[in-house]
């Protein structure tokens, strides 16, 4: 039932589904129908990305699941290899291809890749495009303040999203802080930390008290949080039980013992060094 999940709005009027199903490292052989699971168990807010290869995937699925397009939220995002200004929209143009959904949702800068290109450019590109109709809005992704504040003063549209890693061992909170100061929501991307923080002691322990899975916990501390998710499994059973965090709440107390195990631990890239352009 997708009733349950609640929507965000975003800073240009449109809105995204607070609970998403993300395709990061699906094989594209197995998109279509991880993605179809998804939409059938109630999801609407797909993430995938032109790194991934699974984008057709998600389309196939998309196409094929009886589901008014309008009724799902689509998202992907520019390769590390397309940021030159030229490049960015004719990968856009790729990516509408390749889902052949007609448009998406959202559209993001993958990351800004600060020490071999020009982000400005390429954010001036994804102006274009959103302007252009096809991307119902635009944003980022690993962008740091320094960078958002770069944006600000040499853009016109504020990014409507910046989805950064966010977890219990890296709760970003300057960077979250700065969303909220300026419209832009924040997605969290790995988070349950690669499930590095599903046997920490404070999340289990919760969980066992409301007998719920440390996942869900997790999960559940990002959406009263305010954070957008989109967990990623394969599993069915994972799939339907990341979904089911609507029948109960956590405490304060409890969101503010998940939230006092920061430290400032990655399990990816820092944002501010990362410049890998396949």
């Amino acid at each position: 039932m997708t009733s349950a999940v609640p929507d965000i709005a975003l800073n240009n009027g449109s809105s995204i589904p607070q609970l998403g199903f993300g395709v990061f490292q699906i094989p594209p052989d197995q998109t279509a129908d991880a993605t179809a699971l998804a939409l059938q168990v109630g999801y609407r807010h797909i993430d995938t990305a032109e790194m991934y290869g699974n984008e057709a995937g998600v389309g196939e699925a998309v196409r094929a699941s009886g589901i008014d397009r309008s009724e799902i939220f689509v998202t992907s995002k520019l390769n590390n290899a397309a940021h030159a200004h030229d490049d960015a929209l004719a990968a856009f143009e790729e990516t509408l291809r390749t889902l052949d959904i007609g448009y998406v949702d959202l559209f993001l800068v993958h990351w800004p890749l600060p020490t071999v290109t020009d982000f400005v450019e390429t954010w001036k590109a994804m102006e274009e495009i959103y302007a252009g109709g096809r991307a119902r809005a635009v944003g980022v992704s690993n962008f740091q303040t320094h960078h958002l504040n770069r944006l600000a003063a040499e853009c016109t549209v504020v990014p409507a999203v910046n989805q950064i890693e966010v977890h219990p061992y890296l709760t970003n909170e300057t960077v979250r802080a700065y969303g909220a100061d300026h419209g832009i929501a924040t997605e969290a991307w790995s988070p349950i930390a690669q499930g590095g923080v599903l046997d920490d002691p404070a999340i289990v322990t919760i969980a066992e008290r409301l007998d719920r899975t440390p996942a869900q916990v997790t999960l559940r501390w990002h959406l009263q949080r305010g954070d957008i998710v989109f967990p990623k499994s394969v599993t069915e059973s994972r799939v339907r039980e990341n979904f089911a965090l609507f029948d109960f709440e956590l405490t304060d107390a409890d969101v503010a013992a998940i939230s006092a195990l920061n430290k400032d631990e990655r399990t990816g890239p820092d944002p501010d060094v990362f410049d890998r352009v396949p």
